[in-house]
C-alpha cells in the first residue's frame, strides 16, 4: 500500500457512506507481500476511517461485485496509460456483471508518480521508500522489501 492508495481511500470515504477496500489477487502482477498481509497493512493505514472495511477476494472481481449488488468500483488513475488500461478493465467487468460502474478518481497532485512499483524498485536498490508508504506500515514492509544482493 502507498500513499498514493491511501490518498485515494480517503477521498472515497469523504464522497462515499461506506468503502469497501478489496484486497485481490492479481496473477498479471508479481507482488511480493502475501494477499492477507497486504489486507492487515491497510487496516493499520485506515484505522480511524469508521467507513472503511477490507476485504479480501481471490476471485474476478466481476464476481465479487455481483455478490455485492449496487456497489461501484473506484480505480485511481496516475497517467493516460492508467486510464486505457483501466478503462478496458472496466469494460471486461461490465460485460461480465451487468450494470456494475467505475469510477476513475485522478490521483492528487505529487502522488500520480507513486506507484507499488516504484516502491519495489527504490528498495530493491536498497533507496529510501518511507516517503512514499503510510508510516505505520515501514517496518512490515522492511520485511518483504529487501535490496537484491548485487554479489556475482
Amino acid at each position: 500500500m502507498t500513499l498514493g492508495h491511501l490518498d485515494l481511500i480517503r477521498r472515497a470515504a469523504s464522497i462515499f457512506d461506506d468503502v469497501t477496500v478489496a484486497v485481490m489477487v492479481n496473477r498479471a502482477k508479481t507482488g511480493c507481500i502475501p494477499y492477507e498481509e497486504r489486507a492487515e497493512m491497510i487496516v493499520s493505514a485506515c484505522r480511524g476511517m469508521e467507513n472503511v472495511h477490507v476485504d479480501m477476494w481471490q476471485g474476478l472481481l466481476a464476481d465479487y461485485m455481483r455478490m455485492h449488488p449496487g456497489s461501484v468500483v473506484l480505480r485511481g488513475i496516475r497517467s493516460a496509460s492508467d486510464y486505457e488500461y483501466e478503462a478496458g478493465s472496466a469494460a471486461v467487468n461490465r460485460r461480465l456483471c451487468p450494470g456494475l460502474e467505475t469510477v476513475f478518481l485522478p490521483a492528487s497532485d505529487g502522488l500520480d508518480c507513486v506507484s507499488s512499483s516504484v516502491v519495489r524498485e527504490i528498495a530493491a536498490f536498497g533507496g529510501e521508500y518511507g516517503a512514499f508508504v503510510p508510516a505505520c506500515n515501514r517496518k512490515k514492509l522492511k520485511k518483504w522489501l529487501k535490496p537484491f544482493s548485487q554479489d556475482k
